[in-house]
């Protein structure tokens, strides 16, 4: 579900519109990271396009963090050596 949600930044308010995953989501980004969740959708909100609208620049944003994680995870398989149990057993 899209809910409105309104938020003050730069001492103004402001509001943005996101599914609740994605609000989730970026709670938890700005949990891991030590911030307040109106400094994360603050940072957020400077770093994007003018052309561009915060509930936008918030989606891509959390996509962006997906996208990263993927890619380290996969970077990590990539890096470990050969599993010792993909030995072949003789045939008899």
């Amino acid at each position: 579900m899209i809910r409105k949600r309104s938020i003050t930044l730069h001492g103004h308010r402001t509001s943005f519109s996101v599914e609740d995953p994605f609000l989730d989501e970026l709670k938890t980004i700005a949990r891991k990271r030590g911030l307040s969740f109106a400094a994360l959708i603050a940072e957020i909100d400077e770093s994007r396009p003018l052309n561009s609208n915060l509930s936008s620049a918030l989606r891509l944003f959390v996509l962006r963090e997906f996208k990263q994680a993927v890619e380290e995870a996969e970077e990590k398989v990539l890096e470990r050596p050969a599993e010792a149990n993909f030995q072949r057993n003789p045939v008899s």
